[in-house]
């Protein structure tokens, strides 16, 4: 059943990284985001860095394990319209979705690695960076 969706106010003040905002019906919501956030003590960056391949963390398959029971999911709606008064978001990122209505396929996938890199000194009275 389509119904209709009202809102009465929708602020967002950010949306970010593949975030979704959709008021209504939609066929199919794909969210999708990767991030390397790196974080260092001393402000140094190389021009190479952040090659996706070189970390498994963003190639390995996602186990999506199937349904194997039966489902079965009654609704009735008395009336065709969707009613939000007021919403209010201060931000969403990395495949957030706010929806508004129905949707027959939604997929959202989120994948951040954070790698903070730390100064210390060793035994020797030598710097050196470590990751954390």
């Amino acid at each position: 059943m389509y119904r209709t969706s009202k809102v009465d106010s929708l602020k967002v003040d950010s949306s970010a990284l593949s975030s979704v905002i959709q008021i209504g019906d939609s066929t199919c919501i794909t969210a999708f985001s990767r991030a390397i956030a790196v974080q260092r003590q001393n402000e140094l960056f190389y021009s190479n860095e952040g090659n996706f391949n070189s970390f498994p963390i963003f190639s390995f398959q996602l186990p999506i394990e199937p349904i194997v029971e039966p489902i079965t999911i009654g609704s009735t709606s008395l009336h065709p319209l969707i009613k939000v008064g007021s919403i209010d978001i201060i931000g969403m990122s990395s495949a957030a979705v706010l929806h508004i209505g129905n949707s027959r396929h939604f997929q959202g996938e989120s994948r951040t690695l954070h790698i903070r890199q730390l100064e210390h000194v060793d035994e020797n009275n030598e710097k050196k960076v470590e990751q954390a």
